[in-house]
């Protein structure tokens, strides 16, 4: 099944690249500035679709060879995420694209994955009738609520 993909009446499963890294938040908008350089990770009307988890704790120890040098202490270094996003099943744009992270990176030996998945893609059927989508419901999730006024 993986490697044909199905439908649905809604949604297509297509088969894609999930590309997953890890990097100090504070580099993610400069490595993924990279990444759509070279693919614009379009979703339907939508592009620059990616995720990016929690901050967590990464851990390590360099060893002879590392530009940092050994060291016989475990580091632990907060504040490192994981980001993933798609991208269609292209060897080669797939390769451009870890050689912009790589290039990108802060690290020596960047934390990047791929694996093929099947990923869903709308149809774009009309559903703005659908009583569970966001416009539906709660309203856009941007919205600031507009600020209270005292009366006197």
């Amino acid at each position: 099944m993986i490697d044909s993909g199905f439908e649905t009446t809604s949604l297509r499963m297509t088969l894609l690249l999930l590309v997953t890294f890890q990097a100090p938040a504070a580099d993610v908008d400069r490595i993924m500035d990279a990444v759509v350089a070279i693919a614009p990770l379009a979703m339907g009307k939508y592009d620059r679709n990616a995720y990016q988890s929690a901050h967590g704790i990464e851990r390590y120890r360099p060893l002879e060879g590392a530009a940092a040098g050994a060291e016989i202490e475990l580091r632990r270094r907060p504040g490192t995420v994981e980001v993933s996003f798609e991208l269609p099943d292209d060897q080669a744009l797939a390769a451009q694209v870890v050689e912009a992270i790589f290039q990108a990176h802060s690290y020596q030996e960047p934390v990047i994955r791929i694996q093929p998945i099947l990923a869903s893609r709308s149809k774009g059927l009309d559903d703005r009738a659908n009583p569970n989508r966001w416009w539906n419901t709660t309203g856009d999730w941007k919205k600031i609520a507009a600020p209270e006024t005292q009366t006197a």
